[in-house]
């Protein structure tokens, strides 16, 4: 495992993680997450490496080793797309695929249906129609997290992502800004995403609406179950073994 850092299209730097040799997969993490959380710690990255990848993991701005700026114009509109646009640019990868979890999946539609992104192939974990079509109601419950950091008890729905941001250490200044940049996608343009494309979900995961139904909008997607809930399904093997045999299956 390896890390380097380079610097995004306005000057912050952003920390990306390499493992394996071979075919280039460039994974994105979930909201307030990281790449050590949901890809190195658990062993997915391994996994899909031994079968021959190079695992290109991206800290997003404001999380894991990358750098959480407090000013208001280092969020413009779509920021971690065009962070995830200064990365392939950085490492001049012209054939590659592409995995995200929950806001890496996210930010993964956004740019490939805008036509920023294009990979061969796209995985999307942990990820459904409402997380896209309706996320202003998702962010929205965690600006409360944010606003209401030090006021949220045990019991309250928003405790348990009050406890996470706080294990992850989120810059919540930084955080309050970056979900101002994420708007609401039209599940229309999903009729852009044509490649590949593997949607993979918990069985027991409802965070961001119905993943099957996503799977329906996809011009060429398979849809796939591993066990655990949205924040569980990362914890297990499961989730890395079903990743590395879907990119067998299509190579």
């Amino acid at each position: 495992m390896s890390a380097e850092h380079f610097e995004s299209f306005d000057g912050t730097r952003l920390a990306i993680h390499h493992v394996g040799e071979g075919r280039p997969l460039v994974l994105l993490h979930g909201l307030f997450s990281s790449a050590q959380m949901n890809w190195i710690k658990f062993g997915h990255a391994e996994e899909i490496a031994s079968r021959g990848y190079e695992v290109i993991m991206l800290d997003f701005r404001v999380h894991g080793d990358s750098e959480a700026p407090e000013e208001p114009e280092k969020y413009p509109l779509n920021v971690l797309v065009r962070d995830v646009a200064a990365l392939v640019d950085h490492l001049e990868l012209e054939d590659y695929d592409l995995g995200g979890f929950s806001l890496g999946a996210r930010t993964s539609l956004h740019g490939v249906a805008h036509g920023i992104l294009s990979p061969k192939r796209l995985i999307v974990g942990g990820m459904g129609t409402a997380g896209l079509g309706e996320w202003g109601k998702r962010s929205a419950f965690f600006k409360r997290v944010i606003d209401e950091f030090d006021t949220i008890e045990r019991g309250d729905p928003a405790y348990f992502s009050m406890q996470f941001l706080k294990s992850q250490g989120v810059n919540r200044t930084a955080a309050r800004l970056l979900l101002d940049t994420m708007p609401d996608l039209d599940l229309a343009m999903l009729d852009n995403v044509s490649m590949q494309t593997l949607v993979v979900c918990g069985d027991e995961d409802r965070d961001n609406g119905s993943a099957e139904a996503l799977a329906e909008l996809l011009p060429n997607a398979e849809y796939a179950e591993v066990p655990g809930t949205h924040m569980g399904s990362v914890t297990k093997p499961d989730l890395g073994r079903a990743m590395a045999d879907w990119l067998d299956r299509t190579a």
